[in-house]
């Protein structure tokens, strides 16, 4: 016995290593691999081989928790009013193990949007969708596998009320759980404290995201909204033509006075274009619209002042004593016009 064990030190300096895991992803090995490393030892004794020796270590992977988002590469635009105004997200699984995505979303509350600019408005009414189309609504991404990256669709409604050029930013959080099986969320996860232990421990290993620290079984990234509207000034003028004492020299706003309107609707440099334009002025029972005359509609304007030019169009109605008009769409930088003329009462 004592020469064996002698025999069995001197081996023990040639001996060779066998290693069994699994073949490693880019996330590593799959979380719960038995890795197993068995050592073989061949020896003699007086010249005649031996039964070779051997032992094995086994132990199991652990889960390392690793995922990221990121937003689209620019920011979605949206008009006053939309509705369902969706922005894309991806998001990536970097773990060793299957797991399930629980998936939230706030506004961002100021500071710099993530493409450029301030936020300063909120949206509403925030769904997460797996689809463009925005028809399959979800809570959470099931059973992402390792080395996986999906596309989710984060949309919100945007208020009537908002102006051109503001940004709303929104923050988009991912929280790691346990894979629960196709169609069922799994517990969220937390990190194995203490001593590595037999089983499976779970590791945190994600970075810092826009809103939350590194090595917490979460990520956020930010995205933005940012709305583009007409910026339009309406300014409604007026001239006096002629009065019936002293015709078109000089006229004076009397009784039976002719005397035109001129409604110009601009649209500011870098706005977005306004379609629709829709015009309705109610005459006051102290004119009377002269039919004579007629609604020019399209006009130009010379710096502030109204030019007698315009298609013919529009609408009295004599019920509402109303002249209405629609206006071509109107790009940014230009103005157009409508004239209508009325008599004094």
């Amino acid at each position: 016995m004592r020469n064996f064990t002698k025999a069995f030190g001197v081996a023990m300096a040639s001996a060779g290593v066998a290693l069994v895991a699994t073949p490693a992803q880019a996330a590593g090995t799959q979380a719960g691999s038995t890795i197993t490393n068995t050592v073989s030892v061949n020896y003699q004794v007086g010249g005649i081989s031996q039964t070779a020796q051997s032992a094995s270590n086994s132990i199991t992977v652990d889960r390392k928790v690793n995922l990221t988002i990121a937003s689209a590469a620019s920011t979605t635009t949206v008009s006053p009013g939309q509705t369902s105004a969706s922005t894309a997200f991806t998001v990536t699984n970097s773990s060793n193990d299957t797991i399930d995505i629980v998936l939230g979303v706030v506004n961002q509350s100021g500071g710099t949007a993530q493409h450029g600019g301030t936020d300063t408005i909120d949206v509403s009414n925030y769904k997460i969708y797996s689809d463009a189309a925005l028809t399959t609504l979800i809570t959470y991404l099931d059973e992402m596998a390792p080395d996986t990256t999906r596309t989710v669709y984060v949309s919100a409604d945007v208020a009537i009320s908002v102006t051109n050029g503001q940004i709303a930013g929104d923050i988009l959080t991912g929280t790691a759980a346990a894979g629960g099986g196709t169609g069922s969320q799994g517990t969220v996860l937390t990190a194995t404290s203490g001593a590595n232990t037999a089983g499976v421990d779970t590791v945190f290993a994600d970075g810092a995201g826009s809103s939350d620290a590194a090595n917490d079984g979460k990520y956020s990234a930010k995205g933005d909204y940012t709305v583009s509207a007409p910026v339009l000034t309406v300014t409604k003028t007026s001239v006096l033509i002629s009065d019936p004492v002293n015709g078109t020299t000089n006229p004076k706003a009397i009784p039976g006075a002719v005397m035109e309107y001129c409604i110009a609707v601009a649209n500011a440099a870098g706005a977005a274009t306004a379609t629709s334009l829709t015009l309705s002025d109610p005459l006051p029972t102290t004119v009377t619209y002269s039919s004579g005359y007629g609604i020019f509609l399209n006009g130009t304007v010379t710096g502030a002042t109204c030019n007698t030019d315009g298609t013919a169009g529009g609408t009295y109605t004599a019920g509402t004593t109303t002249v209405a008009g629609t206006l071509n769409n109107l790009t940014a930088g230009s103005t157009e016009t409508l004239r209508f003329r009325t008599t004094i009462n």
